[in-house]
């Protein structure tokens, strides 16, 4: 089976929900969760399809730039489906599902770096899906970190918009914030151990960048959370933070990652 069809496919499942979310905010009513989780869950079994018809082939499992993209997104979009049925996040996939959209095609159709397939122990596989899954969760942060500025902004200017009036309470928001922070820096201590554990040497021509990228990210996040129980930290401090540490992050992985693929071409 060819990835075009579950990739067109899923683009328009995450396009038609990012407009019903949308336009259902825009009347200012409460959309239809089930509906929403369900079309979501749809285009993310597209989405994962796609993704492994591209990925996994006989010279083992291909990430470049566009598909490590698309894994991210398609993670994040699970994580926050998952946390749908437990807590008030459904407002976080307005952001979410436009992201896949974006992902799937450009997984699709831009052209691939020159990143070689990766057929390695279990070990180091495990330490790629620990990452992934920690960017995922940390991303969600950065997100809820968004929403909580714009709904901050927008009450203390009393015009809040359709979108904030369905948003839960401004402390409830922040206590979410926290809890994928949390969650998020967990994952990237597992990652950051485990590449310690099973990578040979860490700090190689090819991931000297990455590796002190994502411990500087490691410290930003680890004081973030130090301050917030030690201190209370809160609002505009939690989010510049945040954003410090995640533009950190991607730089670590998606920087790092542009250069060699599109630039050096190793």
């Amino acid at each position: 089976m060819h990835p075009l069809l579950p990739s067109l496919a899923a683009a328009c499942l995450y396009a038609g929900a990012a407009l019903y979310q949308g336009l259902r905010l825009q009347q200012r009513s409460t959309s239809n969760k089930r509906l929403l989780i369900a079309l979501g869950t749809l285009a993310l079994l597209l989405h994962g399809s796609s993704l492994f018809l591209q990925m996994f082939d006989a010279s083992g499992l291909s990430l470049d730039f566009f598909k490590a993209a698309s894994l991210i997104a398609a993670a994040v979009i699970l994580l926050t489906l998952l946390a749908c049925a437990r807590i008030p996040v459904e407002n976080l996939l307005l952001l979410l599902f436009p992201l896949g959209v974006i992902t799937v095609l450009l997984a699709q159709f831009m052209p691939s770096g020159t990143t070689q397939a990766i057929n390695e122990a279990p070990g180091i596989i495990a330490h790629i899906l620990l990452s992934i899954t920690a960017y995922g969760m940390l991303t969600i942060a950065v997100f809820q970190s968004l929403l909580l500025l714009l709904q901050d902004h927008q009450l203390k200017h009393k015009h809040p918009s359709g979108l904030i009036k369905n948003f839960p309470p401004l402390q409830t928001m922040e206590s979410l914030l926290f809890s994928f922070l949390w969650a998020g820096w967990a994952l990237l201590s597992l990652s950051l151990l485990s590449g310690a554990l099973f990578i040979s040497d860490l700090f190689a021509q090819h991931l000297v960048h990455k590796t002190i990228l994502s411990c500087f990210a490691w410290v930003v996040f680890a004081v973030l959370l130090w301050g917030r129980h030690q201190l209370g930290w809160r609002g505009h401090k939690a989010i510049r933070w945040t954003l410090a540490g995640f533009c950190l992050l991607m730089l670590a992985y998606f920087g790092s990652k542009l250069v060699r693929e599109f630039i050096l071409h190793i």
